[in-house]
């Protein structure tokens, strides 16, 4: 911060390029906004800067989240559903995660555990945090640290055992950029793992500076063997470079320095240079397999069509080339294993007579155990084995000593209130007061929901329900007069009507049958 500011009130410097580290660029950032300095940094490339208003601050750099797209796109491949990532507990180690949380999010990837590594931490406080990791299922790790801080982790990783068979490491581009620059033994450690990094195209431009660099690094250091450029020093020469093509048309028009290298767009030794949103914009990053003495390219990835394993975006296939994995394997890993220390998942089932068909216990001889059988346990082994990680789990018959059922389902349920089990698998009723210790999963049955109501007598199947209209009493009144009205008919006629003759039973029935038939149908003499 005082070298900034030394630079910026007494040298009255034009530009400034750097700092190297992203939480040095905040403050000095703000520090180029109020002097109306620009200030260029070629490291600095935390996610954070990106949401910085400070116009003045650029970086010839590439964000760290625009990999985790590639990175995503590697886990969708591969087919691992969960990820770790062990990042060191710093602002460059820690700004990527929710970025890294998004981008799994999107194809259905979780983040069951983040490992956070203190910059301070010794090998033996690295080594117990490995071992943590061991006893858990994920198998797939996202490594993204300092240079410093990574070869102290795969060295660790490789003496507990971590760099073996079912096992799979990626790098962010930070540790991948310069994997070749670390020493042989670092390189050893992390045989096996995947890393990101930008594709930086061989020109005949690359090929001379390379040339020139190590011919002056043996000059200057005659008794080390010369690396090769990386990355970072690649953006440093394009920066340098476009700088001085701005100050030089700054100088000629009286211009803003900041405005014309806003405006450069070349191809220079990193690829193509140019500002959007005051940073790089990303192009290729090509995915590298440690094989050996260094990284091995197995393809790449681009913004626009994903994983190719050719640079060329017409021979876009979606694949990588074939990987060598940790353990000199060829095997994709399947991302989760059992851990031997592993927690088993206590699964109460109920114990009854009836209604074996879905759940059945018998007790096995042999083993001197239990066999649990069933429609139930055959739908819940199916729904465990879908599953995209391992769950090791194991029946526990809800009996007492004599093997019979040790209570209801009500208190079955409760077991899993009280802890004692974990889950219950069986034919187990939806009903409230058990809905208040235990959460149930959706019926795979099609019994649905039901109620029972009293039956209620349908009175429009009733002969007798023409009677309905009228009451008791006005039928009984309406049947008097009929019978009146049969008497009259019957006073009147007898003497004169040859038909209202005969024997009594003749006479009523006659009489009868005329006066209903004068009453209903209207019937005349």
């Amino acid at each position: 911060m005082h070298a900034v500011n030394d630079l910026l009130s007494k040298k009255q410097v034009k530009a400034i390029i750097g700092p190297q580290k992203s939480s040095q660029a905040v403050f000095i950032s703000n520090l180029g906004d109020k002097a109306k300095v620009p200030i260029i940094s070629f490291s600095a490339s935390s996610p954070v800067l990106s949401s910085i208003t400070t116009p003045y601050f650029l970086r010839s750099t590439v964000n760290d989240s625009a990999q985790l797209a590639a990175v995503s796109s590697i886990t969708k491949l591969f087919g691992w559903r969960q990820v770790v990532p062990v990042y060191e507990d710093s602002d460059y180690g820690r700004d990527i995660v929710p970025y890294l949380v998004d981008e799994l999010e999107k194809i259905d990837a979780k983040i069951p555990y983040r490992s956070v590594i203190a910059l301070s931490a010794t090998d033996d406080q690295i080594k117990k945090e490995l071992y943590k990791l061991m006893t858990m299922q994920t198998r797939v790790f996202l490594v993204h640290m300092s240079a410093p801080m990574a070869a102290r982790l795969f060295m660790n990783v490789k003496q507990v055992g971590m760099m073996s068979k079912g096992y799979a490491w990626i790098m962010t581009d930070g540790i991948t950029n310069i994997v070749d620059s670390f020493d042989p033994q670092v390189i050893e450690t992390m045989q096996g793992a995947l890393g990101v990094k930008l594709h930086v195209p061989r020109t005949k431009e690359l090929n001379e500076l390379s040339f020139r660099w190590k011919r002056r690094y043996q000059k200057e250091y005659p008794n080390e063997e010369p690396a090769e450029l990386s990355v970072f020093g690649l953006w440093a020469y394009d920066a340098v470079f476009a700088l001085a093509m701005a100050a030089e048309k700054a100088s000629g028009s009286n211009g803003d320095v900041l405005k014309y290298i806003q405006e450069e767009k070349f191809n220079g030794m990193s690829g193509e240079f140019h500002f959007v949103d005051r940073q790089l914009k990303l192009s290729t990053l090509q995915v590298v397999n440690i094989v050996g003495r260094g990284g091995r390219g197995v393809g790449f990835w681009k913004p626009e069509n994903g994983l190719t394993s050719t640079s060329s975006s017409s021979n876009y296939n979606g694949v990588l080339n074939p990987v060598i994995w940790p353990g000199e394997s060829t095997e994709v890993p399947k991302g989760w294993e059992i851990p031997v220390s592993g927690k088993k998942l206590r699964v109460g089932v109920p114990v009854k007579d009836g209604f074996i068909e879905f759940v059945k216990v018998e007790h096995n001889p042999v083993t001197n155990g239990s066999i649990v059988t069933g429609f139930c346990i055959d739908v819940f082994d199916t729904v465990m084995q879908s599953l995209p990680y391992a769950v090791s789990y194991e029946y526990i018959p809800f009996e007492d000593s004599k093997g019979d059922s040790a209570g209801t389902y009500n208190e079955l349920a409760y077991q899993v209130y009280l802890q004692k089990l974990d889950a219950v698998a069986g034919d187990m009723a939806i009903i409230a007061n058990r809905s208040q210790f235990v959460d149930f999963t959706l019926p795979y049955t099609e019994s649905g929901v039901v109620m029972i109501v009293p039956i209620q007598e349908d009175e429009r199947m009733n002969a007798w329900i023409f009677l309905k209209p009228l009451a008791l009493d006005l039928w009984l009144g309406s049947l008097g007069f009929f019978f009146l009205t049969a008497l009259v008919v019957w006073l009147i006629e007898h003497r004169d009507n040859e038909k209202f003759k005969g024997s009594p039973c003749e006479q009523i029935g006659i009489v009868l049958y005329f006066t209903f038939s004068t009453l209903v149908f209207a019937h005349s003499y």
